[in-house]
């Protein structure tokens, strides 16, 4: 259950960066235009996603040398730097989800939403390297609790911010508020940066 947990977490930390995928959201939900689309796509993406990271490192992990692996680790330990760096940075950062945008047909919904989505390349930065590569260390049964909590993580997120987004736009657009959110996310990573720099040395 506690890797579960830490999947959830961890996905939650991830996702929790205000991009274009996730304004995209909010404005389709501003909109009120199929917003389950929109939520599904992303979500089942993620799911995608995740796993296919989890198990390429899992199935990769064989021909790992010891070099491999610590080439490996020091790239997600610079990953994760760089994204506690780019979080601190957008600490005093105030976003807003009121520009304007025109009313679009669901087949144009389908096709942008894959577009934010796959076209991303911190979606494949952030579920294929980083919660693949995180996880390689587990064994399967864990892999596997860690993407559900992962995935469980990113559907609750996607649905919430699409269905309530008309009450989440006025307090994201606090600065108090993003900064906390913000400050949670830099002191999980930085602990989950501490746990990969002592398991690279180990």
């Amino acid at each position: 259950m506690e890797f579960a947990l830490l999947g959830f977490f961890t996905g939650l930390s991830l996702i929790l960066a205000i991009g274009a995928q996730n304004v995209f959201v909010i404005e389709q939900g501003l909109k009120k235009q199929h917003i389950f689309l929109v939520c599904f796509i992303c979500s089942i993406s993620d799911f995608i996603l995740i796993f296919l990271g989890i198990f390429l490192f899992h199935y990769f992990t064989q021909y790992f040398t010891a070099t491999v692996e610590l080439i490996f680790n020091i790239l997600l330990i610079i990953f994760l730097i760089h994204f506690i760096y780019s979080k601190l940075k957008s600490l005093n950062l105030i976003v807003s989800f009121n520009d304007r945008v025109p009313e679009i047909s669901k087949l144009n919904v389908f096709i942008k939403t894959l577009g934010f989505t796959y076209l991303n390349p911190h979606v494949y930065s952030d579920t294929v390297f980083f919660l693949g590569n995180f996880s390689k260390s587990f064994i399967l049964k864990q892999k596997i609790l860690f993407g559900a909590g992962a995935s469980i993580a990113s559907l609750l997120f996607f649905f919430t911010i699409g269905y309530l987004s008309k009450y989440l736009s006025q307090y994201a657009q606090s600065l108090k508020v993003w900064k906390t959110i913000n400050i949670f996310i830099i002191s999980f990573m930085s602990l989950l940066t501490i746990f990969v720099i002592m398991e690279t040395i180990n």
